[in-house]
């Protein structure tokens, strides 16, 4: 098998069968051989029928469906698909045509002539959608490029075509919580990026609010950074220096000047900054133990309710 694609569907009943057809209007006359793995991520919608349907009506076509047993997400649904990649080159492609099959043909022919290269990511230089959502992942891929030990490309997307070899190592990670962007950039291997232009989603809507969003920003940070530790010592280190200081302060007042020391209101004011402190700092640290109680329960990143898939 010449090319697997990764398609990861969540609620996309009116765009896997479009996807379909305009991908093998693509691929037909490249002379390849290809294998389509659908990850239904428990939609709540039609997919899991629509997908069933495509893939016995096409016994010519080798498709694989993958139903998951509820939502768990997307990236789970990446590694469901790396798992049931047989391709040489494997590309990971969302289904609403935002991420066109004529893009991928682009990624896999750079792939192909530049026998140097494992990797071929696309990334949006421009993006289309609002002021501040772009100033706030700016700053995000600055943010996480200054703590990770990786560097994260600003703009890069999951939309990748790789080979084989950067399959296998990402599936040695067998990690709970996942962020894909992250994985990508740690196991290394030569990547190349092309840039391209999303184009607006066929049918559907994005799955992606600011409030998913943010998480997702949070975790990736967590996930390839101890920074947020060293910050909840900083800030502790701090918090007892001004401390020492302050005490010395009002000594050196109560001794030169005979002044009374401040009443309860200050003493008010300090026991709530330093709680704050506290509390933020043991948030932080809540956040690192909760992944590593759950990482270590050794759960199924998912669990598949049904496979198709052709022998």
């Amino acid at each position: 098998m010449d090319i697997s694609f990764i398609v990861p569907c969540y609620n996309e009943e009116e765009n896997v069968e479009l996807f379909f057809k305009e991908t093998e209007k693509v691929f037909r006359a490249v002379g390849a051989t290809y294998q389509y793995v659908f990850v239904n991520d428990g939609s709540r919608d039609s997919t899991r029928e629509v997908l069933i349907n495509l893939y016995e009506h096409n016994p010519d076509s080798n498709i694989t469906v993958v139903n998951f047993s509820r939502n768990f997400g997307k990236e789970s649904a990446i590694y469901a698909g790396l798992e049931h990649a047989d391709g040489n080159t494997i590309c990971v492609i969302d289904a609403d045509l935002q991420q066109r099959p004529e893009v991928a043909l682009n990624m896999y022919r750079h792939l192909t002539e530049h026998p140097h290269c494992d990797c071929v990511c696309a990334f949006q230089k421009q993006r289309r959608e609002g002021r501040i959502m772009s100033a706030c992942k700016l700053a995000f891929y600055k943010l996480i490029n200054q703590v990770a030990e990786i560097e994260f490309k600003s703009g890069a997307s999951d939309f990748r075509f790789f080979k084989a070899k950067v399959r296998d190592a990402i599936l040695l990670m067998p990690e709970y919580h996942r962020f894909s962007k992250g994985i990508f950039s740690w196991v290394g291997f030569q990547v190349e990026y092309i840039e391209y232009e999303a184009d607006e989603r066929n049918a559907g809507e994005s799955k992606w609010s600011p409030f998913k969003l943010f998480k997702y920003a949070i975790s990736g940070i967590i996930a390839f950074s101890t920074a947020p530790l060293h910050i909840a010592t900083v800030i502790g280190g701090l918090s007892t220096l001004f401390s020492v200081v302050y005490f010395f302060i009002t000594l050196v007042r109560k001794l030169t000047y005979h002044i009374n020391v401040d009443g309860f209101t200050q003493l008010a004011l300090i026991i709530t900054f330093f709680s704050g402190i506290l509390l933020f700092t043991i948030g932080i640290i809540g956040e690192y133990i909760s992944r590593i109680y759950q990482q270590v329960k050794n759960r199924p990143i998912y669990i598949a309710d049904e496979i198709l898939k052709k022998k």
